[in-house]
């Protein structure tokens, strides 16, 4: 692998694979977080008017560019990054390149478009009334970082969504996308090096020898939140519930990567995790239960979430508090925790021979640290996880004087 940064301040890392298929992604360090000063919800609202045509190419010569190629094209916004990313096979990797960096350096927002989009917007918002299992969950982290940027929600509203203009979504534009504030990851069966210098190249080229300072995100305290425990009538079929609080953030390493290994323990994807075994395999009550951990660059956000008839809501609450217990009190024997590590180090292996996976953490490693960390660092950092800091780390996550909750019934 190589990584570097073009004189412009972009940054880039290429790999090779061996495999016909490229992957390229555009990592915009500009999020949900970062809209101060805007309509709540212009950084997704950007992301899907972006498309829609550049100072050279129309909506529909974009929407065909790569489709003509059997490639594909795609973005998706969270709360601290835009990524425009694409598939193609690798002998079209530099057009898929060229036209990312031109989306996100010259988008037009013409006006026509930008009222179609709303339309899509607002419905898209509005379909969460059908999704109650995500809209409690997003629920959950506004409760949770209330009052902080990283409490907004990532569609914004409504309202809000209505009210942004094109002047609106080109000062944005203007003030975060910046090169030094993009990453450029490559994945492909191509030349390293070659791949550099193509980067090198068409970085000159779409910035024309300019490149205009990044401002540095501000980054503001997460005071601990008072303690809520919410039911929400909402009068739906299945009852979906989240359990959780503050996590390690993106920069604390000791405790991040002993916090993934709890939660892959105790509500991993794995039918072995504790929670699906008690939950659902022993006991039938649910029909998925799993843990997420989230993490952001002040804090993170640990959460287990599942859904279950209404019936079985307490005996299921009850359920997670044990597994909680259980992680705090007893400390996993050696024979244990080598089991745990080596299956998250499998599945880590697994997901990283996906291209697009391993392209798309690339660019998020790029823009947070300004390297990409080896399977070899990543499985040395694992490796040194000890019994008693999967207690620590369960303790002070689901210290019960801070765990909230969120249900809706």
């Amino acid at each position: 692998m190589l990584i570097g940064k073009t004189a412009c301040g972009l940054q880039y890392a290429v790999k090779r694979s061996g495999n016909a298929v490229g992957y390229c992604s555009l990592t915009i360090k500009c999020g949900t977080r970062d809209e101060g000063g805007y309509h709540s919800g212009i950084a997704h609202f950007t992301e899907h008017t972006i498309f829609k045509g550049t100072e050279r190419k129309s909506a529909h010569v974009i929407n065909g560019y790569l489709d003509r190629l059997g490639g594909d094209l795609n973005a998706f916004t969270t709360k601290e990054e835009i990524v425009l990313h694409s598939t193609v096979l690798k002998e079209d990797l530099g057009k898929a390149m060229s036209l990312l960096l031109e989306l996100a350096t010259c988008p037009a927002f013409p006006d026509d478009e930008i009222e179609v989009e709303k339309g899509v917007v607002i419905d898209e918002i509005n379909s969460y009334k059908d999704s109650p299992a995500d809209d409690v969950y997003d629920k959950f982290e506004e409760a949770l970082f209330a009052g902080h940027p990283l409490g907004r929600p990532i569609l914004g509203t409504a309202a809000s969504v209505r009210k942004i203009t094109g002047q609106e979504l080109r000062s944005f534009v203007k003030e975060h996308f910046t090169p030094g504030n993009m990453a450029l990851a490559v994945v492909a069966d191509l030349d390293e090096k070659k791949m550099e210098a193509a980067i090198q190249k068409l970085a000159w080229k779409v910035f024309d020898g300019k490149w205009p300072e990044s401002g540095e995100r501000i980054l503001s305290e997460i005071k601990a939140p008072e303690k809520f425990c919410r039911r929400v009538e909402k009068r739906n079929h299945e009852v979906n519930a989240v359990i959780g609080n503050l996590a390690p953030s993106l920069y604390e390493k000791n405790l991040r990567f002993p916090a993934i290994l709890f939660g892959n323990i105790i509500g991993g994807p794995a039918s072995n995790s504790m929670l699906n075994d008690l939950l659902r395999e022993r006991n039938g009550w649910v029909y998925g239960v799993e843990s997420s951990y989230t993490q952001y660059s002040e804090s993170g956000v640990f959460a287990i979430t599942l859904g279950c008839d209404r019936g079985n809501l307490e005996k299921c609450m009850k359920a997670v508090g044990k597994v909680i217990g259980r992680m705090q009190e007893d400390r996993l024997s050696d024979a244990r925790l080598k089991a745990a590590k080596k299956q998250l180090l499998g599945q880590l292996s697994i997901s990283s021979d996906n291209g697009e996976t391993q392209c798309l953490s690339m660019g998020k490693s790029l823009v947070s640290f300004g390297t990409v960390s080896t399977d070899a660092q990543n499985r040395e950092a694992i490796e040194a996880i000890t019994a008693e800091q999967l207690q620590e780390i369960a303790r002070k996550i689901f210290d019960p004087e801070t765990t909230s909750s969120l249900v809706f019934l």
